[in-house]
């Protein structure tokens, strides 16, 4: 006689999803031991094959005799045969022999067995049973993007430490540092504390070749797509860069606007400033009225050989070099230029003020300036003096008209090198596309890759899209971030793979993630609005089955603790230093 005979517990109904039994004595059923909504069970049948499943309700009923008992509906999750636990059931027989609560062996067999120990990797537990460590096939997690989603004090930001923590301190041999990469954009400041000896840049030390910019990211700092000149602008700003590129890279045989070469701004703005003011002899319009020795205008009035006479190349190479003055136009003598007709005006002192200011120095500065696309990428990756793993992108003091073209850029650069570092290796004869793999963590991605059209938002959506779509290839993957899920463009949202779910109050942001996550999951994506700080679904290619997992506690830990409002309050008054604060704030 088996236990479920003796304590009276039978299958009662199967479905092709649910399990149905009903059990009268619960107490003896489960054997002294907590048994609860996502208790795993363990169902027999004649082969002596287990299927094990999870608790998904129970109920009480009460039969005729008024007696009572407990129906369990139970999510099949997969069998046991000869010790392995595959996943589906179809292979249990009807009908069942027996039902029992999972031993610990049981759903160790599940878990700690169901990874090739070479590519495991663990950073959380069973919610049920810290006992129970829940382990992920390693390639599939990081090779494939990974989306972490929850509402605020969730945990996001200690369980992307965690998971970036043990990826770090994996190693098959024993050496200081191992070869994983990971760029963290750090939007709240929060990840230096829990990465002491990663590579930090914030605004101080971060020095991005303004050259790097493409056409759009340009355009989107220096133009105002929304007036009525933008055209001439446009046309007259890609031109002068284009004819820059090519005066500075004389070495170079095709040079496009795009192209990712060195090429000089204040010289840029120069021109801008001679041809929004330029003035012509009226009488011979190849000549350019220059205030210069050359010619005296005689009683103020010009004759056609009267301004320098200029070919085009000529011309834009004495736009470049200086700040000209023209002579003041005068009927029949002296006309306007092309474009001095005032629609370069309000470019110009845009233009002019973006790359004066302070707080944009990392962008246009002087050591910005003097960068290479080599250096650049040894900060960003961590290849500097001081070799590291993480590389900490502290964006808290980037500018927010300027963040989404900072993360553009970032990502656009680390994408091309996984590219042309695919294309070396490729050439070489290398069988795998990468061995430098990096894993870009994107915190809050609904800040910079919103599901919007808006204009501001262009250049990262189109940067990080690609990523999405294609980075896989070239060694390039995502992990995002976000307390709004519903807000991510779903173009990116839609290729994670892997998704840690973490308390969503929102009920579209819960609709959201549970109509994208890429597995069967029963009613386990109800439980989302009422999981407890630091517990979540894993879910995803990487795992053996769904799971309510405790993520393990991350130690450091990152800067992202709630403050104690209440015990704060309860203490006596503070000074603040109010010059200090306006100090940080005009610096800011």
């Amino acid at each position: 006689m088996t236990i479920a005979d003796e304590i009276k517990a039978e299958v009662i109904a199967v479905y092709p999803d649910k399990v149905k039994i009903s059990v009268e004595d619960i107490a003896a059923f489960s054997d002294g031991k907590s048994i609860k909504v996502g208790s795993y069970l363990r169902i027999t049948d004649s082969d002596d094959c287990a299927l094990i499943a999870t608790i998904e309700n129970f109920c009480i009923e009460v039969t005729e005799k008024a007696e009572r008992r407990h129906i369990i509906e139970a999510l099949p999750l997969g069998i046991i045969d000869d010790g392995k636990f595959i996943r589906g059931g179809d292979t249990l027989t009807i009908p069942p022999t027996g039902v029992s609560p999972a031993t610990e062996d049981d759903i160790k067999k599940i878990f700690e067995e169901s990874v090739d120990p070479k590519k495991k990797f663990v950073f959380s537990s069973l919610s049920t049973n810290d006992d129970v460590k829940v382990p992920v096939d390693g390639n599939r997690f990081f090779n494939k993007h990974i989306a972490v989603v929850g509402s605020t004090g969730a945990g996001k930001s200690h369980t992307i430490s965690k998971v970036i923590q043990n990826a770090v301190a994996e190693k098959n041999g024993e050496y200081t540092l191992n070869n994983s990469h990971i760029v963290i954009f750090d939007i709240h400041s929060e990840y230096k504390t829990a990465f002491p000896g990663a590579n930090f840049l914030n605004v101080n030390n971060l020095h991005l070749p303004y050259w790097l910019l493409n056409s759009e990211e340009l355009e989107e700092i220096l133009l105002d797509t929304g007036e009525r000149d933008n055209y001439n602008q446009s046309s007259v700003f890609r031109n002068l860069v284009t004819e820059n590129k090519r005066k500075h890279n004389p070495e170079s045989e095709s040079i496009f606007y795009d192209s990712p070469i060195k090429f000089d701004i204040h010289e840029v703005l120069n021109a801008i400033y001679n041809i929004k003011n330029e003035t012509v002899n009226a009488k011979n319009e190849s000549r350019y009225m220059v205030v210069d020795s050359s010619y005296t205008l005689k009683d103020g009035k010009t004759d056609a050989t009267d301004g320098i006479q200029l070919t085009s190349d000529e011309r834009l190479s004495m736009y470049f070099e200086n700040r000209l003055e023209f002579h003041q136009t005068k009927p029949q003598s002296i006309s306007k230029g092309d474009y001095a007709d005032g629609s370069l005006n309000k470019f110009f002192s845009r233009f002019e003020s973006k790359v004066a200011q302070e707080r944009l120095g990392f962008l246009f500065g002087s050591e910005s300036e003097d960068a290479t696309l080599e250096s650049t990428l040894k900060s960003l990756l961590g290849y500097c003096e001081d070799r590291a793993n993480v590389t900490v992108i502290d964006l808290s003091g980037v500018p927010f008209e300027v963040l989404s073209i900072t993360v553009s850029l970032i990502s656009r650069i680390l994408f091309e090198h996984g590219y042309y570092y695919k294309v070396l290796r490729s050439n070489a004869g290398e069988p795998i596309n990468s061995d430098a793999p990096i894993l870009l963590a994107y915190e809050e991605a609904h800040k910079y890759v919103p599901n919007s059209e808006l204009a501001r938002f262009r250049a990262s959506k189109l940067s990080i899209e690609r990523i999405a779509k294609e980075g896989r290839k070239y060694g390039v993957t995502l992990l995002l971030s976000s307390q709004r899920p519903s807000e991510i463009s779903e173009t990116i949202f839609s290729q994670c793979s892997n998704f840690i779910a973490m308390r969503l109050t929102n009920p579209s942001d819960q609709n959201y993630v549970a109509r994208l996550l890429p597995d069967t999951l029963g009613n386990l994506c109800d439980k989302l609005p009422t999981l407890g700080a630091g517990e979540a679904l894993l879910i995803g290619e990487a795992v053996v089955m769904p799971s309510l997992v405790k993520v393990d506690e991350c130690d450091p830990v990152p800067s992202s603790n709630d403050i104690p409002y209440f015990e704060l309050w309860k203490e006596e008054w503070k000074e603040l230093d109010f010059s200090e604060i306006k100090k940080a704030w005009l610096k800011g």
